[in-house]
């Protein structure tokens, strides 16, 4: 059973598709990268799938459970990190997460030990009686984070987890998703698409509402034309034109072009989307007498995808 399904999801706003048919599903282990440019749905998707909005069309669920009609029940096996983690300025964390574990039916013993489970997992330790006003952005973020995995619930909804975080915090975030990833299903909305090559096992692009791109971000990184390209290196300046002309005889290398900069270099692109020319371009420039100092195969670049799908 997939832990979210979505089925031709659509939200409208009068005259304007915000989210058009978006049909996926997410599985138990995955942790999904949720992608697309700003206004693309990204958000009012992840309100339809909370229950915080009612789809115009289509259905989505959670656990097997239609969030439209059982809105509370699904809402029991999903936890929510919403854009802005809000919270109440007043509440120390300690209290806001204990009003949460109230609202949740978490009571007596059980209560104290998901706050401090909650707690450690979002390193809140120290600021737990510390009023919420007074933090940092990113001990907000992960006040909110806390919350979300107060009730330990099987599927995880997270927008922007890391904004405001310094490098250190992010990687303990990314380290605690890869934790829990084995018996949950995670939803990752993230404009950083480090993140999504750091942590994500698959990754969803979105524009205008619809589904451009669904595959593993190694798959999406092929796209790029210069995925398995060839930089080269080479020892001499002066043997740049012969390099060039040596990798160009490849029958798998499409183009050749010097490349700017102080070191002599050359970008060998395959013929065929993501071939593999490597091996070919380095036995020809052997054998030309080519001296290189440094071959680098280079990975497709998401970000490039990221653009073409969406401009």
């Amino acid at each position: 059973m997939s832990m979210i399904a979505l089925d031709g999801l659509t939200k409208r706003f009068g005259g304007l598709t915000a989210v058009d048919g978006i049909t996926l599903s997410v599985a138990r282990g995955e942790v999904l990268g949720f992608l697309g440019p700003n206004g693309a749905g990204k958000s009012t998707t992840m309100k339809m799938v909370t229950g915080y909005l009612a789809p115009s069309a289509g259905r989505a669920e959670v656990c097997g459970i239609d969030v439209a009609a059982r809105p509370v029940e699904a809402q029991t096996r999903l936890g929510y990190l919403p854009e802005g983690a809000p919270a109440w300025p007043d509440m120390t964390p300690q209290s806001f997460l204990s009003f949460i574990a109230a609202v949740r039916g978490i009571d007596g013993r059980a209560r104290v030990a998901a706050i401090g489970r909650a707690a450690e997992r979002a390193s809140l330790g120290g600021v737990m009686r510390q009023p919420i006003e007074t933090l940092s952005k990113g001990y907000k973020r992960r006040v909110g984070l806390a919350q979300a995995l107060l009730h330990d619930p099987e599927v995880l909804i997270l927008d922007e987890p890391t904004d405001g975080l310094d490098p250190n915090q992010k990687q303990e975030v990314r380290r605690l998703i890869n934790e829990m990833r084995g018996d949950k299903a995670i939803v990752i909305s993230t404009h950083i698409l480090e993140e999504v090559e750091a942590i994500c096992t698959r990754a969803v692009v979105i524009g205008r509402g619809r589904l451009l791109a669904d595959g593993a971000p190694q798959d999406l990184e092929r796209r790029d034309p210069q995925h398995n390209a060839v930089r080269v290196t080479l020892a001499e300046p002066g043997q740049i034109k012969a390099a060039e002309a040596a990798m160009a005889r490849v029958s798998g290398v499409g183009a050749v072009a010097a490349e700017p900069g102080e070191a002599p270099a050359l970008l060998a692109t395959p013929r065929a989307p993501g071939g593999e020319i490597a091996a070919e371009a380095a036995a020809a420039l052997r054998e030309a007498g080519i001296g290189v100092n440094r071959l680098e195969v280079l990975r497709g670049r998401l970000d490039f995808v990221f653009r073409e799908l969406t401009r």
